[in-house]
């Protein structure tokens, strides 16, 4: 979500003569977007902001403006703590950006914006075309979340659950495609919960579908007690709908899932998967874990790492608890952290290997591929993504940019597929 934020603070700068640079020396004003679920995440603001006070010793300072969900958890003690920063705003008020920087010109200082202006947000942004040109790209269409996990920040910086109006995100989409974009990714703290005047995401996702060279359609993130059988069911209709599901679980023990107020269990979550499974057994899954919440035993986490192998996800994100300020698991007593690091490498040692399990699947295998831009490596190379968000790349000296391509898998690691490109093997559709 904050790559979309990034890229729509770009289309409102532009109106001001204000555009990104590559080189953050030349930069006169420089932003920085934060996200609040990421571990040490207000150390690494001031660490940021250290390296530019370090550049910009000797030069005119730029100015400085934090943005997203640390700005709006934390806004006021970064004003106080580093005079360096000029100006912090939250994830609901950057379409404010622009009066933000012409009022720093003016030297007018220091400035703390951090409503709550969801609907105003998206009415301003709505005026300004999406200008993004990625082969695969970002769009948000619901934010907030209601369902206060104790661990988690979200409902204190982003507010409520709010759903874009399908409209606005039609003629979003048909900007987006006419840009050169042949895949969208749907963006929500909760995207399953997407409800606008009855319209809910699968309705969306058929809407979207009708849009002629849009070649693929992802979703993430969800929340389990979301799914509902017409989502479920779109995934047998829909061809542009790819079967890789994001599904968080953050533990596989009942005791655990209820401190976290994760309001289901690991029953539900099973029978949810296997519902899915029938209606498309094409689906994979990837997910969430949390190790080491506050109460965690050895049990809980054993149920944690049989979950993992009973369902083979093909990609996991796990990381040790971290606090974050004004959440209810914030007062909990935390684990040891040297109990917690080693329950880490024991789930993650496994973890890899269920991916390159699966991946070694691959091999020799087929895949339809999506390919995005030349690899950074060689010029004779192109990196694009399969079905599954698994990266390959491939030698061509065709320019495949936006270009599918059926392509034989020959090797890779756990980051990268190497493939062959099958000939004459341009796709038109998909059977998802």
């Amino acid at each position: 979500m904050n790559e979309y934020d990034s890229k729509r603070i770009y289309d409102l700068t532009k109106k001001i003569n204000y555009f990104p640079t590559e080189n953050f020396k030349e930069a006169n004003c420089y932003i920085l977007n934060t996200c609040h679920i990421r571990e040490k995440a207000t150390d690494k603001v001031y660490h940021d902001i250290g390296r530019v006070k370090k550049e910009f010793r000797n030069k005119i300072k730029p100015i400085v403006i934090i943005v997203g969900c640390v700005a709006q958890a934390e806004g006021e003690i970064l004003l106080k703590k580093e005079k360096y920063i000029d100006a912090v705003t939250g994830p609901q008020s950057y379409h404010k950006i622009n009066d933000i920087i012409l009022r720093l010109e003016k030297k007018l200082k220091p400035i703390n914006f951090t409503e709550f202006d969801v609907i105003e947000k998206f009415d301003n942004l709505n005026r300004f075309k999406n200008s993004s040109s990625s082969v695969s790209s970002y769009l948000t269409i619901q934010e907030g979340c209601d369902k206060f996990c104790k661990f988690c920040v979200v409902p204190y910086t982003r507010g409520a659950e709010f759903s874009r109006s399908v409209k606005e995100l039609l003629k979003e989409c048909k900007e987006l495609v006419e840009n050169g974009t042949s895949e969208i990714t749907l963006l929500g703290q909760n995207v399953n919960a997407y409800n606008y005047e009855g319209k809910r995401l699968s309705d969306l996702i058929f809407e979207i579908s009708k849009i002629e060279n849009l070649k693929r359609i992802r979703y993430t993130t969800s929340h389990p007690i979301d799914f509902s059988k017409d989502l479920i069911d779109i995934h047998r209709t829909s061809k542009k709908l790819m079967p890789l599901i994001h599904l968080p679980v953050q533990s596989g023990s009942d005791n655990i899932l209820r401190n976290m107020n994760r309001k289901h269990d690991i029953h539900y979550y099973l029978d949810l998967i296997s519902e899915l499974k029938k209606s498309n057994p094409l689906i994979e899954f990837s997910s969430d874990f949390i190790i080491g919440y506050p109460g965690e035993t050895d049990k809980d986490f054993d149920a944690s790492y049989e979950l993992l192998k009973k369902v083979g996800y093909i990609n996991t994100y796990s990381f040790i608890f971290s606090p974050r300020l004004g959440t209810p698991a914030a007062e909990m007593r935390k684990i040891d952290n040297k109990i917690a690091k080693k329950r880490l490498e024991i789930f993650q040692r496994e973890a890899q290997r269920i991916k390159m399990k699966y991946r070694k699947k691959l091999f020799n295998k087929r895949s339809t591929i999506l390919f995005e831009n030349r690899s950074s490596r060689k010029k004779d190379e192109f990196f694009g993504r399969d079905e599954y968000l698994n990266s390959v790349i491939v030698k061509s000296n065709e320019n495949l940019k936006g270009k599918i391509k059926d392509v034989t898998i020959t090797n890779g690691n756990q980051n990268t597929l190497f493939g062959e490109i099958i000939s004459n093997s341009e796709k038109k559709d998909f059977a998802a």
